[in-house]
């Protein structure tokens, strides 16, 4: 269960094809946890920017900005501007939540008999998840700096996990997914 949310687009005039009468304002977002992908109907006098972390949960004096989650949405209802900003907005998530990923490498472990978690990573072949392995034996790393470090060959670990969890919202034929709910 989403309890925040953060904004990927907003639209003060709701959906520009939409041809009723009366358009409510709209506003595109994903859950900070699960990575759901939302349409939010926000509250009339409120102050949305892209990138806002909002309260969607089920206590309603809570919800400073959203009135209500209208429906969940797949990666192709989302506009154009959102589907751009996903990337920053997950790599913010990534940077933010370093503890819940850093454990991911910690703890990472063989899908099949010749098919490893780690591979499944964008930019991460056999020789890097075997340098990860083997260091990770020395002990357990504790942040990207410390995996960076003690791991070369390995640039950039919250971009490469924000881009594995698009990939994951972006393809729903994605065998194996790590870290999106169905």
């Amino acid at each position: 269960m989403e309890d925040y949310a953060l904004i990927l687009d907003y639209l003060p005039q709701g959906i520009p094809t939409d041809k009723s009468f009366r358009r409510e304002p709209l506003a595109y977002a994903i859950g900070e946890v699960e990575f759901k992908l939302f349409e939010l109907v926000p509250k009339v006098e409120a102050v949305i920017v892209i990138g806002d972390r909002v309260y969607i949960g089920k206590d309603p004096s809570l919800r400073d900005k959203i009135v209500h989650v209208k429906r969940r949405v797949g990666y192709e209802e989302l506009t154009a501007a959102a589907q751009a900003e996903l990337p920053f907005v997950l790599q913010d998530i990534v940077k933010q939540q370093q503890d819940r990923f850093i454990k991911f490498f910690n703890e990472a472990q063989a899908i099949t008999t010749r098919f490893h978690m780690l591979e499944l990573i964008p930019g991460l072949g056999k020789k890097t998840m075997w340098a990860i392995i083997e260091e990770r034996k020395k002990g357990a790393f504790t942040d990207y700096e410390d995996l960076v470090k003690r791991v070369p060959a390995l640039k950039h670990p919250d971009k490469l996990l924000a881009k594995r969890i698009e990939d994951e919202l972006s393809d729903p034929s994605q065998k194996y997914r790590i870290f999106v709910s169905r």
